[in-house]
């Protein structure tokens, strides 16, 4: 198994109905700003460097970032937000997302979601999470030289823990509690938390750069 078979197949994925049908709303109904741009509208596969040592976890691709892109956290502030800070800490060959062809390069790190398609009100179900945290194990035993992973929300360092579950990995117990800068060691891993790089953590004050920035600081210090 590749990289290259598991994006195939992440690609393929049409088990979740109701996930497959917001992807395809969202492309036929695109807002003002984005009419007339042809949607990728299918399931998003990770992306970056494949010898990385360091994971960021995100929710799901946006509906009108990702789902619309075709790669992840591209197109959207959210995006904007996570490649800058990997571009000053050094992972990131440029700060701006905006396109599958825009020459974003990573180096030591790979970016990916529990959740592949966008789902409705970004909340997927326990069901649609399940379904695709298999998704994410197969990834994590791929990316061999994988050290560190940062989480961003409390979905995501879920996520880690389920598919770390799903590899016979041992959970710590008691069970590593989210918050921001948080760390913990999963089987061979150093997991770190942050709040998610969303508006409503980012305009509100929730999360600043700065805040981000120390997380990917102590990330990369870990590697």
């Amino acid at each position: 198994m590749t990289l290259e078979t598991l994006n195939d197949d992440i690609i393929g994925c049409r088990k979740c109905k109701r996930l497959v049908n917001c992807c395809a709303r969202a492309a036929a109904d695109p807002p003002k700003r984005y009419a007339g741009q042809s949607y990728w509208g299918k399931p998003i596969t990770g992306f970056g460097d494949p010898r990385a040592r360091l994971l960021v976890l995100g929710l799901a691709p946006a509906a009108h970032g990702g789902n619309r892109t075709g790669r992840v956290f591209t197109g959207d502030r959210s995006g904007d937000w996570l490649y800058g800070a990997l571009h000053r800490a050094g992972f990131a060959n440029q700060a701006a997302s905006t396109a599958r062809d825009d020459g974003m390069m990573l180096t030591d790190a790979y970016v990916s979601v529990v959740v592949r398609c966008a789902p409705p009100g970004n909340a997927p179900s326990t069901t649609e999470r399940d379904r695709c945290v298999k998704y994410l194990a197969r990834e994590l035993v791929l990316l061999t030289e994988l050290r560190t992973v940062v989480a961003l929300g409390g979905f995501a360092w879920d996520g880690l823990l389920l598919a770390a579950a799903a590899m016979k990995i041992a959970i710590p117990k008691p069970r590593p509690k989210f918050a921001h800068a948080a760390t913990a060691t999963v089987g061979p891993w150093r997991l770190f938390g942050s709040y998610h790089v969303s508006q409503q953590n980012t305009f509100t004050g929730r999360l600043t750069e700065a805040m981000l920035d120390d997380v990917f600081v102590k990330a990369r210090v870990s590697l």
